[in-house]
Order: C-alpha cells, then structure tokens, then sequence
C-alpha cells in the first residue's frame, strides 16, 4: 500500500501555528513511508472563504518548506463529483430526501433539551421514500444505521467506540444542492486514495459519521490519526494573543522556518531526548504512534532557543536569504554594502532572531545619523580624540584592507600609547556604528571598507570638534 496523506485546510483565515503542525505531521509521515502528500483547500464555506486566505495558506506552506505532491485541489471545483456520488447514494436507497422545515426542527431541539436529551434528528422523513416536487425545497440526509457501533482505531486516541444509535442522520446536501463538510471530505478521501488522516482531535466525533459514509460507498476508511490541541503557555486553549499567530508572523517576528518547524514537530511528538532535529531527521525518525495523546503547551523561550541556534549553526548564505528580507523592512538594499553572508557570520552568535540580526546589520550599511549619547559621553573623550585622529592617518596609509592589518594597527597604536585595546576600540565602534556594540573591531572595519571607516571617523572627529567649540 502506497501511503497518501493530506492538508486539508478552511481558508477561513491565516495559516495557523496548529494547521501547520498537522501539516508537517502529514507531510513528514507521507516522506518517511515513500508517499504522497496532498494539499487540499476546503473552501464549501463560500460566505468565509476568501482568496486571501489561500494564498495565505499556499505562502505558509511555501515558507515551512512543506511541499506538497498533489494540488492545491479546491472542493468548489469538484461540486459535480459530489452530486454524482450523491445521487449515487439516493438511488441506492443509502440516503433520502428530508423536508422538515426549520420550525420543526427547532421545536424538536427544544423538546428533547426540554426532557435533557441529546438534541438530534428523529428520522421524521427516513420512510417517507419521495423525491421533491417542482419548487420544493428538501435537504438530503444519510441514512445512518440505526444500530450497531463505529470503532475507530485511532493511532494517537486510541480506540474509540460510537453507538450508531447516538448519531443522527447527518446532511449531505443542503436544500439548494451545495454538499456539507462531513459528506465532501469523504468523497476526497475516497477519490485521493488518502490512507492516513492526521488532523486535530477537535474532528474525533465527526469521524464516525465519515466512516459510515465511507462504508456505504463500498471503500476501507483510511487510518485515523487525531492529534491533541495546542495549549498556550498556562495551559489554556491557545488565542491568537497567546501563540495561535499567522505562520508568517513568526517570519516577520524573525524565526527561520527550521526553528519554527523543529519547534512543532516537539509540540506532541519526541524522540528520546533528542531537541534538535533537522528535516531529514524529522523524516527519518518521525511515526504518528509516537505523538503524545495529552495536549502539549507553547513555550517561547524554546523558540527563541531554537532560532538561535539554527541561526549560529545554519548555512550563511540560507540566513542571509532569509535576513535580506527583513533588512527591506528597514528601507536597506543589502546589495549596497559588505557581503551579506558576511555580516551573518560577524553576528551569528548573540542574535536569537532575524529581527534582532537585521537591526545590528544597520549601520553596516546606513551611516549611524546620531550617536548614542551614554556611550559618546564615555568613550569620546578628550584625551582620545588625538589617538583617534592618529589612527585614522594609519588606516588611511593602509594598502591591504583586511581584518589583520587593521588589528595590527590598532595593536600598535594601542602599545605606543600605553592603553588597552578597549579604549581604542570602543570610540572606534561610536564612530563607525553609533552604539559601544558590534562584532570584533577588525572584522567591524573590514566589513565596513576603507572608505565608509575614514568617512565616519571624520563624521566623529568633526562633531566633537564642533561639540567642544559649542
């Protein structure tokens, strides 16, 4: 048997941190088992469906990397298979025509909460055997068996036992003929061949209506695997201010894909105790019976740990990809200055986000306009003005600009005047960045170049000499 998985988002709204976690879980037990993976947009829901939300969805996955091998396939598109397997169904006397109006069916609910019972169809028109007449409207309903139970074998739950008795006879097909959820996820499923369905637990109960309409139609339900909720870090269900973000606002909040995806594949789903896990291990390693059946929580600081260390340890030029985008958020052109892999390199180690990266990138390639006042104060002394003036005269003379004939320099200097390195490179990084912080002072000014250092130590030299004239 050939493994076939799907996705099968509402584009009702972004892709969420929760829909992308049954993504990758779909997606990685589709690779690791030599299958297919499906994207599959189930857009029924016409009045909450928008293109945006698609292409929201389709720019998530892009991000993640989850690509997929069949689709995107849009159930608007296939409402003439739907009505076929339908009337299939009608004519097998599987299904039949419902033409209770919403009145008594508001009644009926209100009667069986009346007498606590649980609200549900009571098969007023399951015998009455007639098709519609000319304009008159009818739904169409599953006939359900009456008794009997659906074991569901669930791979993460468990088994899960339902009495047919507590189902009613589901809507297929609402009176002006659009089908309903439960029915176009089956007729996917069974059209796709999926053999395995990974999604959350919030579709457990909807489950054995499926296989009911599955066995009707003469097809094997596939594998059912429902995965626990997402909670946030309190242990609460997860709201959009507590985690349940936009995909892509991790991007934007400076998280690289592997870091957001080694986090979610960790939220239900472990390997010893193993954190760090690339793609390929994710693939390798990774089997539905191993998630966790109890709900897992966020946990920000993992993240951050997470993106920290993908950013020290990933390929440069994949950071600096991704950090381009983010130094365009700043109004910055990274083609304008040092070699953007470069700059990673320089401060790979303390950034813990591409956010945190873009912005000490700065003044790599913007002149600082202003200088941090606690630091000029502290380093731009008097007495340092002179060395500062006597250094740049030695690395105007500089006929090779590289990072040891500038520390050579600065070393030089720094023993001829009986000070510390410090009290040379400090001033130094004022001028040339703003801020008392930067990577190494050589590799600083290598990166920098020759022109923009001489220019910005004399920007420096000009505004004390001013400052003190003032």
């Amino acid at each position: 048997m050939t493994v076939k998985t799907r996705f099968a988002p509402s584009p009702t709204g972004y892709l969420h941190i929760g829909g992308a976690r049954t993504a990758l879980y779909s997606y990685l037990y589709a690779r690791r088992h030599g299958g297919s993976f499906v994207l599959r947009i189930e857009d029924t829901d016409r009045e909450r469906s928008t293109e945006e939300a698609v292409n929201a969805i389709l720019e998530g996955m892009a991000w993640l990397g989850l690509e997929y091998d069949e689709g995107p396939f849009y159930q608007t598109k296939r409402f003439d298979r739907y009505k076929e397997v339908i009337q299939q169904l009608l004519d097998e006397g599987k299904a039949y025509y419902c033409f209770c109006t919403r009145e008594r069916l508001d009644k009926l609910r209100e009667e069986q909460m009346a007498r606590k019972q649980k609200p549900r169809y009571d098969g007023h028109c399951r015998n009455l055997n007639r098709t519609p007449k000319q304009g008159e409207e009818a739904v169409v309903r599953f006939r359900n068996p009456l008794d009997g139970e659906v074991v569901v074998d669930d791979r993460v739950k468990g088994k899960v036992v339902f009495q047919n008795a507590e189902l009613d006879d589901l809507i297929i097909a609402r009176a002006d003929g659009t089908p309903t959820y439960n029915f176009t996820v089956v007729v996917d499923d069974m059209d796709m061949q999926i053999t395995h369905v990974i999604r959350g637990d919030d579709h457990l109960n909807n489950t054995p209506r499926q296989i009911n309409i599955l066995r009707a139609l003469g097809v094997e339900p596939p594998v059912y695997a429902h995965v626990p909720m997402i909670l946030d870090e309190h242990g609460k269900k997860l709201s959009k201010r507590a985690g349940a973000a936009s995909v892509m606002e991790y991007r934007d909040m400076g998280f690289l894909p592997e870091a957001v995806l080694n986090y979610l594949v960790r939220l239900g789903w472990s390997h010893g105790d193993q954190e760090i896990f690339s793609l390929d291990e994710m693939v390798a390693l990774f089997d539905i019976d191993d998630i966790n059946s109890a709900p897992s929580s966020m946990n920000p600081s993992k993240l951050l740990w997470l993106n920290q260390h993908y950013i020290k340890h990933s390929d440069r030029k994949h950071v600096a990809r991704h950090l381009s985008w983010h130094m365009g958020r700043l109004g910055i052109a990274p083609s304008q200055g040092p070699a953007l892999e470069r700059v990673v390199e320089a401060l790979s180690e303390r950034a813990k986000t591409l956010v945190e990266m873009a912005q000490s990138a700065r003044f790599f390639y913007q002149a600082p306009t202003e200088y941090d006042a606690k630091a000029y104060k502290k380093h731009v002394t008097e007495a340092i003005l002179p060395v500062l003036k006597e250094l740049r005269e030695r690395l105007a003379a500089l006929s090779t600009w590289t990072g040891e004939a500038i520390h050579a320099q600065i070393h030089a200097l720094a023993e001829e005047r009986a000070l510390g390195l410090g009290k040379i490179a400090q001033p130094l990084r004022v001028a040339v960045a703003g801020v008392a912080v930067s990577p190494p002072i050589d590799v600083t000014l290598e990166l920098l170049g020759q022109e923009q250092v001489l220019s910005r130590i004399d920007r420096l030299l000009n505004h004390a000499a001013t400052e003190g004239s003032s």
